[in-house]
């Protein structure tokens, strides 16, 4: 049976956190994915490890999804010792850039509000920032190949690396509710914070600028999806690209477009991020497509799709968050449409 330390709180745990990224190189490869791991797994006891650690080709790997789920893979952050929760976040850390590190700690955080505002809510979802999982699967070294999840409410990062090489990033999900924070709460984000304002604000930004003629072809609803496509499902849709193509953009608006890939992809080490903005602009920047629906401003409900030959991108914000305010509750994906978890999706 485990024995619990005593446990720090997750908030200070964070701070700690992100005070040491600051001082550490992002260098981002699959080799520090591996290491990391190493030194995880290497704080668990045997009960813990067979918790956290599965095969490769567990069915479970490729079983995600962002919703509040009563149980889920993986060792809990809550049944960790501080020690493993640092080893455990330096995990996370391995796997993303500063900004994207920020960004799911900091999602992590809005359970501690959702708690406080649904607290009077009888048989409501489980809120706890404490209520995510970590899984290996397969081991972890310099050859070979290995996955990871790290997931929970509002958050599935999955990863694959082959040969020391971070090889397979998706599915990637990060979720925001609220969207917007109006104001603080117990342990919760400071008031104004927006974990996704730049996946938001740069598309409302390419919208805005298109002319009636682009708009027209740019548009494909009135109305916003309640929620994005293939959630929780191992592949991607494979549906043909719909909007404006790329091709169809002035120079500026190409340029936006550009900015709203990479602040998705900014979330990854640099190398990887790279890796993939490479592969983007050699399949052809003027065959991504922008397609949107809904509101053309915020609070109401609006969503878009980015598509290229090899990747798909959905975001929807139509849900209130737990105050209410209207569509104020973020859903944003990142697909491989050559195959999510590096597997093949023909």
């Amino acid at each position: 049976m485990l024995r619990r330390l005593p446990a720090v709180g997750l908030v200070a745990l964070l701070l700690v956190s992100s005070a040491a990224a600051a001082l550490v190189l992002w260098r981002g490869s699959g080799n520090d994915m591996s290491v990391a791991a190493q030194a995880f797994l290497a704080t668990l006891d045997a009960e813990q490890t067979k918790t956290a650690v599965l095969g490769y080709d567990d069915p479970s790997r490729v079983k995600w999804h962002f919703i509040p789920l009563a149980e889920r893979k993986g060792l809990q952050f809550k049944n960790m010792t501080d020690p493993q929760r640092q080893a455990a976040l330096g995990l996370l850390k391995s796997c993303l850039s500063e900004v994207g590190y920020k960004k799911a700690t900091t999602i992590m955080s809005l359970e501690s509000m959702l708690r406080e505002l649904e607290k009077s809510r009888v048989g409501g979802p489980i809120r706890d920032p404490e209520r995510y999982y970590w899984t290996v699967f397969g081991k972890p070294a310099g050859d070979g190949t290995w996955g990871l999840s790290i997931e929970g409410h509002h958050m599935s990062l999955n990863f694959v690396v082959v040969d020391g090489t971070l090889a397979s990033f998706t599915p990637n999900m990060f979720g925001a509710n609220p969207a917007t924070v109006h104001e603080h709460i117990g342990n919760g984000p400071a008031k104004g914070t927006r974990v996704l304002a730049g996946e938001e604000d740069l598309a409302f930004e390419l919208l805005a600028s298109l002319d009636d003629a682009q708009r027209k072809t740019a548009v494909i609803a009135a109305e916003a999806p309640k929620d994005v496509r293939a959630a929780g499902e191992a592949q991607p849709p494979q549906t043909a690209p719909e909007g404006i193509a790329a091709k169809d953009l002035k120079p500026e608006q190409v340029k936006t477009l550009r900015a709203l890939i990479g602040t998705y992809l900014n979330n990854l080490p640099a190398d990887a991020a790279g890796k993939h903005i490479e592969a983007i602009e050699a399949a052809g920047i003027e065959k991504v497509y922008f397609a949107w629906a809904g509101a053309d401003k915020p609070g109401i409900g609006h969503y878009y799709r980015v598509q290229g030959p090899k990747f798909l991108v959905e975001f929807v914000n139509v849900q209130p968050d737990a105050a209410g305010t209207p569509a104020n509750h973020i859903h944003a994906t990142w697909r491989d449409l050559e195959g999510d978890f590096e597997l093949s999706a023909k």
